[in-house]
């Protein structure tokens, strides 16, 4: 083999390494995290959270995916360690990175089909939700909060330009911010709360990255293609 050949292989190699084991290394950090708070071990959750988004970050650069993929990813770590001071003004810190992530989804899911009828569910949910919990949020948090769901439900909504995974993880993710906001209202919880909203926030940022690898993945065949037919 010549010594391109090699070097090429050297940095083939590790990256095909990484694809096999970020994987794995994301769902092992996950299920410390469910379980930690399943029994109400704070270290465990203390460690595991930080290394969720960093981890699918690794493997979306590793398969090659958008650069705005990789930023909101990254957004969601800041604002998962923000989130974890419990401050007020970390909390609404935690929510700006959220927000920023969601911007870069949009980016990412801007073009593409979607389905009017969904996009008025969307609506319908979005009114319903701050109809219904407006006279119990903290009165300093109502405008932000408001700002940020409407972004995020965009976000959830033009997920589904991506296809049926994406548009499954936004969905998750309007329901585990539902269920933070439900907190913050002083509404019922349920129990373990914690653990279903790490539950449907680890799902919604797996599958929203798997939604748009896939997408990706489909746009650079058809330029392939496109490029072989000329």
């Amino acid at each position: 083999m010549s010594t391109a050949g090699r070097a090429l292989g050297g940095l083939v190699r590790p990256t095909a390494r990484a694809v096999r084991l970020l994987p794995a290394a994301f769902a092992a950090a996950v299920l410390l995290d469910l379980a930690s708070l399943l029994v109400g071990w704070e270290t465990g959750h203390l460690v595991a959270k930080p290394l969720l988004m960093p981890l699918l970050a690794a493997y979306a650069a590793a398969r090659g995916g958008p650069r705005t993929l990789v930023a909101a990813l990254l957004f969601g770590w800041v604002g998962d360690v923000l989130l974890m001071a419990g401050a007020d003004l970390a909390f609404l810190l935690g929510m700006a990175a959220f927000a920023a992530g969601h911007c870069c989804y949009l980016t990412l899911f801007g073009r593409g089909r979607t389905s009017p009828l969904l996009g008025a569910g969307y609506a319908v949910v979005l009114a319903g939700a701050l109809v219904a919990l407006w006279p119990d949020l903290p009165a300093g948090l109502r405008l932000p909060v408001a700002a940020y769901s409407l972004l995020l439900t965009a976000m959830a909504y033009r997920s589904s330009a991506a296809g049926a995974l994406a548009g499954l993880g936004g969905a998750l993710f309007l329901l585990s911010d539902m269920l933070i906001a439900t907190g913050l209202a002083a509404w019922p919880r349920l129990p373990a709360a914690d653990f279903w909203i790490m539950l449907t926030y680890a799902a919604a940022q797996c599958l929203l990255t798997l939604g748009a690898l896939g997408r990706a993945s489909a746009g650079d065949r058809a330029y392939g293609e496109a490029r072989t037919d000329v």
